[in-house]
């Protein structure tokens, strides 16, 4: 996986920033944003330290209604990714080949393109930053990493392919739709280092043998599923049905 672009769609307003190819050994690039160098600076900065801080005071987060209440919930899942491979690159495992390192940064920095993507395309409508609590995750073991990694992938697959049909916005669909082909990918790269030329790239656990399709989940049925690593609670009661 020498490089992976990012999906745009030409001269859409939300879509700024998301048309940067990313190769390995280079540092993020993103026009008009420092989101880059304060990542790299992550043990100097408090407010990315508070985000793996577990002992913090639950909080109750609304995702809203109708569209905007559908990218807020993306935009919880797109933090949660960001947030993870922030901590893998601050803390990588012992034994990290240079293909590991250099995948997984990519995947820190697309999903941290993402994130800001949705708060950008939110504006004063999007959620507050979330805290994550990733205490029973052993960042210094490969199977440990990789394997979360592969979860929050696949979910994320499952998500997207789930509230799709709940959009009303067509472009936010089209949008939805270029992002969730780059979490594919990142999906199928990390099942491909946890099992090197195996056809669980595409398992059946994740690809239905029938249609040969994706799974979807709906957001009631995701949410629980990543709960325990958000130190908030979502309500997304008034999401579309």
């Amino acid at each position: 996986m020498s490089k992976i672009r990012i999906p745009h769609e030409p001269n859409h307003p939300l879509a700024e920033g998301l048309n940067q190819p990313m190769k390995r050994g280079t540092f993020l690039k993103f026009a008009g944003a420092t989101f880059a160098t304060s990542t790299m600076l992550l043990a100097g900065c408090k407010e990315y330290e508070d985000l793996f801080n577990p002992k913090i005071k639950e909080l109750v987060v609304d995702l809203g209604s109708g569209d905007i209440g559908i990218l807020n919930y993306a935009y919880v899942l797109e933090q949660l990714e960001a947030a993870y491979y922030i901590q893998v690159m601050t803390t990588p495992y012992p034994g990290m080949s240079a293909e590991e390192k250099s995948i997984l940064t990519d995947l820190r920095d697309h999903e941290i393109i993402h994130r800001d993507f949705f708060k950008k395309a939110l504006g004063d409508k999007a959620i507050p930053a979330l805290r994550f609590d990733f205490s029973k995750i052993n960042f210094y073991d490969r199977t440990s990493v990789l394997t979360q990694a592969a979860y929050f992938e696949d979910d994320g697959v499952a998500a997207y392919n789930g509230a799709g049909k709940l959009i009303r916005n067509v472009d936010y669909l089209v949008l939805a739709g270029k992002i969730v082909s780059v979490e594919a990918r990142h999906a199928s790269a990390i099942r491909d280092l946890l099992n090197p030329l195996s056809p669980d790239f595409a398992g059946d656990d994740v690809v239905s043998s029938p249609n040969g399709l994706d799974l979807a989940r709906t957001p009631l049925q995701t949410l629980p599923r990543v709960a325990a690593f958000i130190a908030a609670k979502i309500n997304a009661d008034n999401l579309p049905k």
